[in-house]
Parts: structure tokens; sequence; C-alpha cells
């Protein structure tokens, strides 16, 4: 034993050695912090070990730069650049605490909000543990202070840095191999932050970040006026009048938009085992105060959920790769419904029961001008209370409902619910209905959680009326985006009782509800081709809000004149007459291949693919160009972020004092008494 610690001293008393050391050092400090100071929701063993692994490579890498100099200088870069990465660490420790999220290059030059929203309270906020990130730094200047470890001064042949560097990037690729195969696009399709530092660690997302933010800089650096310009003309140009009938029939109601997880079309009136899998859905849709449309689609790219919120609340497309609101969101200008409304008198908020990262929705409700956004840090958090993707829709929508009474109104209210969220599981205690039997287990859970959605939204739905918020509201439902993709077309096609499923049943498969109810509203089932992008313009013209010169790509969904022509992200469409697949048309009322084409009809379906093709890119110029900063509807006053805090205790000493001046909230009209004792559910976590 005295041997192997005499080599050991020995060892670390030479530079390669002492570089060992604070390489050892800065690792394990580094991963005790991902444990401690971050929330990353690691799950499973590979998870785990990425977690373990991922400060490794970079450590390697940037503290290997200093061994390539001379004598006492590798010692002092060594501990410069950990002192570097260290405060970096810090930082994102204390930012993070706050917002649970991570520093951004955007951030940090785009606008002020980091100062703004940290810096007053920084005192408030830090731990004396936080220190911790400094452990390292501190412990190797004593050493050498004490002259614990002695400063070697011999040059190292230029090889064995060199090496270092070369294991350093091999250490990366197998990392980043790692990390691809357990999260495809990981890189590509950005969800959320946590899943770069999860899977890659800090420093690597800082690069990360800082490259997505150069490429980003230099696009809307190019972009000028003109360019707006040429987007405007063709909206004046194809602007569709909205229907007159209808404007103004919501003036002054509040608005709920109901967002329906993966929800389905094809799952109104669908029975399975006997039983209505959504029966309390399927009695709005058929309600004679709603108005249900049966060939509204979906039309998300590879953001998803993203994608449905962007269209939803701004009429523009999601971008071709990745998400908007994760790449975008926090630097560019939006003109969005809750900004839009909230300049209209609106309280306007967005309840979600996740993490306020997740698409970046921290960030990006700030620059559509959201009021509030009570995101899983204002609801009560337990183990069983989770499906994975946030709350439970029972529990969250009745947590919920407790901040929904207290909004001054009229309000702007957007619940986002998660538990019909791939992979469709359900704890056993809340299954009330029986799996389907297509022999894929993605499927078949589908209609559970789709009952359970059911459920919670009968439980709201009572809590309104009995509450008289029905009388004084619209309801909007939604679904995101479709629930089971065209990877399973056999299990669908068993499932839909369908000898075959092909490409062009599966863009008809796109279709997903959209409802608009209110009481005394005329309903029926409007048969109108339409999708996400039309829902703003709809919304804008109910509230009787005038929108004749805003930049937005759908058209009123009610109004009769308008196109029926829906885009998808990929180029393709689908109309009443004609739908394009893969380059390939189809008659969509047979679902037949279009054989030749006569002269009418390829002059027809090249103006649709024309106008799909020209919407997306001008589309995408708007958002990669930030075009909307150079243009303002009249009376529109732009979005400031640095107004907008979602500190749980901010935010909610804000509602107070609203509530205090305006009196009209729910709650404030039943004398500042809740009425959460009228919301029933039967969430058996809450029964226990």
């Amino acid at each position: 034993m005295k041997n192997l610690g005499k080599k050991i001293t020995n060892f670390i008393n030479t530079k390669l050695g002492f570089f060992a050391l604070a390489v050892l050092l800065c690792w394990l400090k580094t991963y005790f912090i991902y444990l401690t100071k971050f929330n990353l929701g690691v799950n499973g063993s590979m998870q785990a070990f990425l977690l373990f692994l991922n400060p490794i490579p970079t450590t390697l890498l940037l503290l290997g730069i200093a061994i390539y100099m001379k004598g006492r200088k590798s010692y002092v870069y060594m501990l410069i650049i950990d002192a570097i990465t260290s405060t970096w660490l810090f930082a994102n420790i204390l930012y993070y605490r706050e917002f649970s999220d991570f520093l951004t290059m955007t951030l940090m030059k785009g606008s002020s909000s980091v100062s703004n929203n940290l810096g007053k309270s920084i005192i408030g906020i830090i731990k004396p543990t936080d220190f911790l990130a400094f452990i390292d730094v501190v412990i190797l200047i004593i050493l050498l202070l004490f002259k614990v470890i002695k400063i070697d001064i011999t040059k190292l042949n230029v090889r064995i840095p060199a090496t270092i560097s070369a294991i350093a990037i091999v250490a990366f690729g197998i990392n980043l191999t790692l990390a691809q195969q357990d999260r495809s696009g990981l890189l590509t399709r950005t969800f959320d932050n946590n899943y770069i530092v999860k899977y890659l660690g800090l420093n690597t997302f800082s690069v990360y970040d800082a490259v997505k933010a150069a490429k980003t800089s230099a696009v809307k650096a190019n972009a000028d006026s003109s360019d707006m310009k040429t987007v405007k003309d063709y909206i004046n140009n194809n602007r569709v009048a909205s229907n007159i009938q209808y404007t103004g029939v919501a003036k002054g109601k509040n608005v709920f938009i109901i967002h329906l997880e993966s929800f389905q079309q094809f799952l109104i009136d669908f029975k399975w085992d006997n039983q209505e899998v959504t029966p309390n859905i399927n009695k709005l849709y058929h309600s004679k105060s709603t108005v249900s449309f049966d060939n509204f689609f979906n039309q998300v790219g590879q953001g998803k959920t993203a994608d449905a919120e962007l269209m939803l609340e701004n009429s523009l497309f999601g971008l071709p790769e990745g998400a908007a609101m994760v790449t975008d969101g926090t630097s560019n200008t939006f003109q969005a419904a809750p900004a839009i409304l909230d300049q209209h008198g609106y309280t306007t908020a967005s309840f979600h029961g996740d993490v306020p990262s997740f698409w970046n929705r921290d960030n990006t409700y700030k620059s559509w001008g959201y009021d509030y956004f009570f995101s899983s840090k204002y609801y009560k958090e337990k183990k069983d209370y989770n499906i994975g993707y946030g709350m439970k829709d029972k529990i969250f929508l009745r947590d919920a409902a407790n901040y929904v009474q207290q909004l001054p109104q009229p309000f702007y209210a957007k619940l986002i619910t998660v538990t019909n969220h791939y992979p469709y599981m359900l704890d056993k205690k809340n299954q009330t209905i029986q799996k389907t039997n297509t022999g894929d287990s993605t499927v078949d859970g589908y209609v559970q959680t789709a009952h359970y959605l059911d459920q919670s939204i009968g439980e709201f739905m009572a809590w309104l009326k009995a509450t008289g918020l029905d009388k004084k509201s619209v309801v909007i439902f939604y679904g995101d985006h479709y629930g089971i993709s065209a990877n399973h077309k056999k299990a669908v096609a068993k499932l839909l009782n369908k000898k075959k499923f092909d490409n062009f049943d599966n863009a008809q498969f796109q279709r997903v509800p959209f409802m608009i109810h209110m009481d005394g509203l005329q309903g029926g089932i409007n048969h109108t081709y339409g999708g996400e992008i039309d829902v703003l313009p709809t919304i804008l013209n109910l509230l009787g809000v005038k929108n004749d010169d805003t930049i937005q790509f759908g058209s009123d969904l009610l109004a009769p004149q308008r196109s029926q022509l829906v885009a998808f992200r990929n180029g393709d469409f689908v109309a009443p007459d004609f739908t394009k697949v893969n380059g390939t048309y189809y008659y969509t009322k047979t679902g037949k291949p279009v054989g030749t084409l006569t002269d009418d009809q390829r002059q027809k379906v090249e103006q649709m693919s024309n106008r799909v093709d020209t919407e997306l890119s001008l589309s995408d110029k708007v958002i990669t160009g930030d075009l909307l900063r150079f243009y303002s509807p009249e009376g529109f006053q732009k979005v400031v972020k640095k107004d907008y805090n979602y500190t749980k205790s901010k935010a909610l000493k804000q509602l107070h004092q609203q509530n205090r001046h305006k009196k009209n909230s729910l709650m404030m009209k039943n004398h500042n008494k809740s009425l959460m004792n009228l919301y029933h559910t039967d969430a058996p976590e809450l029964t226990k």
C-alpha cells in the first residue's frame, strides 16, 4: 500500500498527474451538481449512464488546452479554465433555480431579461451549497499554495496533449452516438434544453446554443423591411373577409382554449368494448351550442405540440426543422393572440402541468405576451400525480381551476392536457376501459388515455356550469397533432376495420377535433376544410377584434369565401377535391390516385401546390428573419418581454393586486371566497 501511495503521490506531482486530478475533481463536482441542483428528469439506466459520462469529454478537452503550455503556465491556465467553467456552472445553478432553464446566448445578448429577472433577487435565491461549483478550483489552489503538490516545469511531448485531445473527441463521439440512440433527433428536434444537458452536458449545450444563436443572428441580420413588404403584399392580396354573421358574437366573453393532447378526430363517437371512448367530448361535439368541424387537420412538423401552439396563436406555420418556439421564441417579435387580447382588456394565462422550460414556453410566452404562465411550479407535486409529461389531467384541471377563478375577467386561458400522450400508458387505478386488441402495444393503450382525458374534460365542464362561467365564456377545443403515427398502419387498419391503410388514408387520418362551444351559439357540424393555421382569425372574428391588417396565413374558418386548401408542413396538402401525398395526387372523395390529368386539373393542382409552397416559404421568412419587428398592425403595441415574470411569488402577488383593483374575477364576485368546493373529481390519487 505504501508503494502504491508513493506512486500516486509521485504521479500527481507531475504535470500530467495534476491534470488527471483536475479532470477527476471537475468531473465529480459537475456530476454531483447535475444530481442535486438541476431537475433533468433522468429515466432509465442509459440516461443515468450518460449523465455520469457526459462531463468527461469536454473536461478533458478544455483542461487539456493547458497542458500544451510550457512550465508554470500549464498550471495557471488549467486553474483559469477550471474557474471560468465553474463560474458558468454557478451562474446556471442560480438561473435554473429561478426559471427551471439554462442560460442561453440569446437571453444574455438579446435582452436584459437575465439581469432583470435574476439580478434583483440573486441574494435571495443563493444557497451556500451553490459554491460547491468552485470546490475543485479551491482544492487545487490549496494543494499548490501549501506545496502539497509541487509544480512540474518539465515540457511534455506534444504527442501527449494531442492524444488527450483525440481521446476527448472520441469520447464525445461515443457520448453523442449513445444519446442519439436513446433520443433520436436530439440536436435537430430540440424541445427542451434540459435534454441537451442531460445527454451531452452543460458545456456542450453552451456550444450548441452559441452555434445555433450565431446562425439565427446571421439570418436575422440580413433581413430588412423589404422582406416584410413582400409578405404583407401577399397576405393583403389573399385576405378573405370574415363571416359577418359571427362577428362579435362572443364579444366580451372569457375564452378557454382546451388543448386535447394527441387527440384525433376518429375518436369522436368511437366505441370500444361496447363503450363510448369519449362520451363527454361526443356530447359537446353534437351540442346545439357547438360549431364542430369534421374536416379540420393538424398541420404540425417536427415541433408537434409547439408547432400547434405557434399556429393556433400566431397563424404562422412551424419551421421545416425543429420548433420555432425553441429556436426563435426567446428573441423574435410576435403578434400573438395573448398580446392582441391583452391590449383589448383581457387577462391572458396559459396552464400546463409540466416544467416551464419544455418547448421553451417560459421564454416564448413572454414574447407572445402572456400575463401568466401557471406551470408545474404552481401545483402540488406528488409522485403519483405525474404521467411523465406532466400532471395527470384530472388533477391538473382541478388545480388549474383554482387559478382560473382568480383571473380578472374577461380572460383568455389556455389549458394544455398531457395524459393522452405517447406512449399512452396509464396506471391501473385510472383505467376504466379495456385496451384495444390490434396487437400493437402503442396503439392499444390509446383508448384508455383518451377515455381518461374525456373524463377530465367532463369534470372541468361541470365546474364551469356549476360556477356560471359557462354562460360567460366561449370554450374552444382542439387536437394538437396525431396520436398514432404512420408507423402503425397495420394496427390502425384493424382499429378502424379497414382492409388497408395507405399514404392517402394517413393524410386523411390527420384530422383532429376543432369545436367552438358557447351558450346560445348557433351550432352544428361544419364541413369546411381547414387547419390550425386558421384558428386565430376565427377567434378574433368571434370576439369582434379588428383583424384586417395583421400578418396571418390563415383565414376565418366560418368565412363563406375562404380557400379550403390545407397545407401540410412537408408541402403536401388536402382539399375537398384533391389531396397531394409524396408527389402523388388523389381524388379526395374516393381516395383513388389521379391518372392522367386534364389541362384544367393540371393547372388547378399546380396552383394549389404553388400556393402551399409560397405560404410555407413566406411564413418561414417571417420567423427566421424576425420580420414582424418591421411591422405592427394599427393600434398594436409591441410586446416588451422584460415586463413579464412567471416566478410564482411575483406572479401571484401581481394576480392578487389585479384582483384588488378590478374586483371582477369569479372568486371576487363570490365575496372573495373560493368556488373549488364545486369542483368534483374522481381522481383516485385525491380520494385516498
